[in-house]
């Protein structure tokens, strides 16, 4: 199983000081966080992608370059590639270049995004969402599988006789995720073509991500590519820890209050016991996230959400710090000893390679 962190990247004040960071402090912090994330013992680093203030990681396939090049064996990956406003040839050409710097280590996660105002920027529109996002994939999976492409749809430009440039890495495009919180024509999406299917997890009850997840089990299950209980699943999931629980509330409240997503909403404390949000101890961060199992399966990934709302960086490398001295040994034993044989691993590139050539990934 992999653990990471992902990143929004905003530029909010923090409340308790009143100062907002610079857009190139903010910058420089999500790579200190992704290197920071690597000696700690995470797994993956993944950004988002955003084309509007207050968020600054408009281009993640640069960021990740240049975290490749300062990692060893950190996963680099996108928590929103924008499948429905990005052209999908230069995503399959962009990826494939940082796939081949990073040694393969890379995948990406589709989504639609949060920001309406985005499509028209793009030149869409964004009641074609879903259509955009089902057919630029689609568009994207045979630039990726097929080296000379002829295509027609209904959103962009027809193609002929096109091959994107440099080619998978191995002949083997990296790995796909799709993310979503609320729509299960993605969660449908994601199982037709045998991929992850990675649910946010840090807005919505249980309750609805069980219902996401075993839905795109079922059709995982239905296209033929394994069991239900085989199909490759992400959760999302917000943290903040304190050696003391009551000590985590009282710091992370003003964050929480004025955090632009969320706050003038529910309380910290409704929040907290409606959705997997988890503030207290490490101890509660590991029962919390052992919890998730029980309503979601065996699953591959977890990332979780640590340096947004104005958090200061000293704070959020704390943040690293406990989770990988506290957190991850005993969910990784855990996690561990609890799956079953027949679950697969987390894809990474070389079991991928290992799978195709025959050999056993478990």
């Amino acid at each position: 199983m992999q653990f990471g962190v992902f990143t929004v990247g905003d530029v909010t004040p923090d409340p308790t000081t009143n100062r907002t960071p610079t857009e190139h402090e903010r910058i420089k912090a999500m790579v200190t966080i992704a290197r920071k994330a690597e000696e700690v013992g995470l797994d993956v680093f993944a950004t988002g992608e955003h084309h509007n203030p207050p968020f600054v990681p408009s281009s993640p396939t640069t960021m990740l370059g240049y975290v490749a090049a300062r990692t060893e064996r950190l996963i680099l990956s996108t928590s929103t590639t924008l499948i429905t406003t990005d052209d999908p040839v230069k995503i399959a050409e962009d990826f494939a270049m940082l796939q081949h710097l990073a040694d393969g280590r890379v995948d990406l996660m589709l989504g639609r995004g949060n920001q309406a105002q985005v499509y028209p920027w793009f030149g869409q529109d964004i009641r074609q969402g879903l259509a955009l996002a089902i057919e630029n994939y689609h568009l994207l999976h045979r630039l990726w599988h097929e080296e000379v492409v002829d295509w027609q749809g209904e959103f962009r430009t027809p193609l002929q006789g096109f091959t994107a440039t440099p080619r998978p890495l191995d002949d083997l495009p990296p790995f796909v995720w799709h993310g979503s919180i609320r729509s299960p024509e993605i969660a449908e999406q994601a199982a037709y073509y045998g991929n992850g299917f990675f649910h946010n997890h840090i807005f919505w009850p249980p309750e609805h991500t069980k219902r996401m997840v075993e839905l795109y089990r079922q059709r995982f299950e239905h296209y033929g590519h394994g069991s239900a209980d085989q199909a490759v699943v992400g959760l999302g999931g917000q943290v903040f820890m304190r050696r003391n629980s009551q000590d985590a509330v009282a710091e992370f409240r003003p964050y929480f209050d004025d955090a632009p997503v969320y706050g003038g909403g529910p309380s910290l404390e409704e929040f907290t016991s409606q959705t997997p949000l988890t503030v207290g101890s490490p101890q509660q961060v590991i029962d919390r996230t052992l919890s998730f199992r029980e309503y979601v399966g065996d699953y591959q990934r977890q990332l979780f959400l640590i340096d947004h709302a104005g958090l200061p960086l000293k704070t959020v490398l704390e943040q690293l710090d406990m989770l990988g001295e506290e957190v991850l040994p005993v969910l990784r034993e855990e996690f561990d000893a609890l799956k079953p044989s027949h679950v697969p691993e987390a894809p990474t590139h070389e079991s991928r390679l290992r799978a195709r050539s025959g050999e056993a990934v478990h």
